[in-house]
């Protein structure tokens, strides 16, 4: 148990969270817009829900629900796995979604997951690359499929048969990030996937150098411990391009869309608090000089 404790990359992922101080500057500041352009759509925060799974016993129709507080909150909507029919509901909502398909050892499913998302109006797809290993050491079976690693070649093969932004999630090198960016992915999303792999750097550690060799050629999101506006603001001025929030919406969503919405919006509005205590009047005015990393 120690040994877990030790190695808990959720623990350390907060504890760097917890470790990036800010400056203020107050000249020539105003009020701030967090507007975000992405793929050619605006949305009005860079806070994006996570693509998450199977929400039951949360609420009624949870996974249809968070999507709807996205939609209230005009926030960009992830979703991870789960049947035809739920996909076909939560973008019934109008939500702007992005499908996250896992690493099936059978290309067959992939295609047909892709296929059936774009059909239905999906924003953009992608992977989660990290889901192909079990913790034994083997290839990953999940909800009774096979997962496996996938080559660049492979890859590079699913980015050109989507007609929508593929996204790479779990990219946490520069290896995988340069990769990606040459295998033609619109988009990548630096996580560690709550931790799959004990003592797993945090995310926004490595994410300077992955903004260092990606260098704008494609949106950077980041995903995993993400609490508040705080946490929102250090991603964005570390290089990301926004952040998906998962569990921090796991108890709003108890009662509802609403409740996921104006959770959301709480964190956006402490997001623009900070920004203007830094004098960001926008995203893209957010310096990465105002983070500096606590020594005492």
């Amino acid at each position: 148990m120690k040994q877990n404790q030790a190695g808990d990359a959720n623990r350390i992922t907060r504890e760097y969270f917890d470790s990036l101080l800010l400056e203020s500057r107050y000249i020539d500041s105003d009020l701030p817009s967090t507007q975000l352009q992405l793929y050619g759509e605006t949305f009005q925060t860079p806070i994006m829900t996570a693509a998450l799974s199977h929400l039951h016993g949360i609420c009624d129709n949870a996974m249809v629900e968070i999507a709807k507080g996205a939609l209230e909150a005009k926030a960009v909507h992830w979703v991870g796995m789960g049947e035809e029919d739920e996909f076909e509901q939560i973008t019934e909502t109008g939500a702007r979604t992005i499908k996250i398909i896992k690493p099936h050892k059978d290309s067959n499913v992939i295609y047909k997951k892709m296929d059936h998302a774009i059909e239905h109006n999906a924003f953009a797809v992608g992977m989660d690359i990290d889901h192909a290993f079990s913790g034994n050491g083997k290839y990953d079976v999940v909800c009774g499929l096979p997962m496996h690693a996938k080559s660049f070649e492979e890859i590079k093969e699913y980015v050109e048969r989507s007609s929508v932004p593929f996204i790479i999630k779990g990219v946490l090198s520069v290896q995988d990030a340069e990769k990606s960016v040459k295998a033609g992915a619109k988009g990548i999303v630096v996580s560690h996937h709550h931790g799959i792999m004990q003592y797993a750097i945090p995310p926004l550690m490595i994410l300077p150098e992955i903004v260092k060799a990606v260098d704008g050629q494609i949106p950077i999101f980041v995903d995993c411990g993400i609490e508040s506006g705080m946490d929102v603001f250090k991603a964005l001025a570390l290089g990301a391009t926004a952040v998906c929030v998962g569990r921090e919406l796991m108890e709003p969503l108890k009662d509802g869309k609403d409740a996921v919405a104006k959770r959301i919006n709480e964190m956006n509005l402490e997001l623009m608090s900070i920004m203007a205590r830094t004098g960001a009047k926008t995203l893209a005015e957010i310096d990465p000089s105002v983070i500096h990393f606590k020594t005492f």
